[in-house]
């Protein structure tokens, strides 16, 4: 696209801020580079005024310092989350075997792997468009991605072989998910967003069969929200891991860390 004028940049940065976009700026900057006809920029701008996500509009989401790909009907990967990664990284630097649970995108499978290196790493997802958006972005670390419910779309040969299972399970309570924000309410997949009802009816299911897909000194991490943490470490423990909460205030990141014996 030709160089953008002043007076087009300002002009995409009063549509965003007049459609209610907090970081106008920020994000006419990301849209303005995406572009590359004054037809294609018109749509852009367009599809954000009407309410699609910023990571939807412009096809990726950054994420640990990667261009995670993101589509239509997949779950955003969302910042926070990056501090699960942080803490699965500091619990086993030395990973070799690692799996990506209810992946979505596979933003965490990709960063573990990216960090970690030569990995043997597995993601999977019960949605079918999860799995097709997952793979363009765990091929790129020669990851393996599996469609299925949980651990039965997990390779037999994992069993007491994984030292990373990271799970970004749904925890929202059903009775919640109509109080989402829009973005996450009307372009996210229910199955991504809807735990159950007090949020934790995933959580516990991953954490029973955890200690039998875990290798020894393997750890479980799931994401949660504060008020869950205290039933979810319990739900950690009663499965026969040795759990605790790791929890990081200025991304409101809540993690619960699980380690097999």
């Amino acid at each position: 696209m030709p160089p953008i004028s002043p007076s087009v940049r300002d002009s995409v940065v009063a549509a965003l801020r007049a459609a209610g976009c907090v970081f106008a700026e920020d994000e006419a900057r990301l849209i303005l580079a995406a572009a590359r006809t004054p037809q294609e920029l018109s749509g852009l701008v367009d599809r954000r005024v009407a309410g699609l996500p910023l990571e939807l509009v412009l096809g990726w989401a950054e994420f640990r310092g990667l261009r995670i790909t993101v589509e239509p009907g997949v779950f955003v990967p969302r910042r926070r989350t990056e501090f699960l990664v942080e803490q699965a990284l500091a619990l086993a630097p030395r990973a070799s075997v690692v799996v990506d649970l209810c992946c979505g995108s596979g933003a965490v499978g990709t960063a573990l792997a990216t960090a970690l290196g030569e990995i043997e790493l597995h993601a999977a997802d019960i949605d079918p468009a999860a799995v097709r958006c997952a793979r363009r972005n765990v091929a790129g670390v020669g990851g393996h991605v599996h469609a299925g419910d949980l651990y039965e779309a997990l390779p037999a040969e994992l069993r007491g072989r994984i030292d990373i299972l990271a799970a970004n399970v749904p925890y929202v309570p059903t009775g919640e998910v109509g109080l989402l924000p829009a973005e996450a309410r009307d372009h996210e997949p229910l199955v991504a967003l809807d735990g159950g009802g007090d949020g934790l009816d995933v959580l516990r299911r991953v954490a029973v069969e955890a200690p039998r897909w875990l290798a020894p000194g393997g750890c479980l991490l799931v994401e949660t929200s504060e008020a869950q943490a205290p039933a979810a470490v319990e739900a950690f423990a009663d499965s026969g891991l040795k759990a605790r909460l790791a929890t990081d205030e200025e991304r409101y990141a809540n993690v619960v860390i699980g380690i097999r014996a």
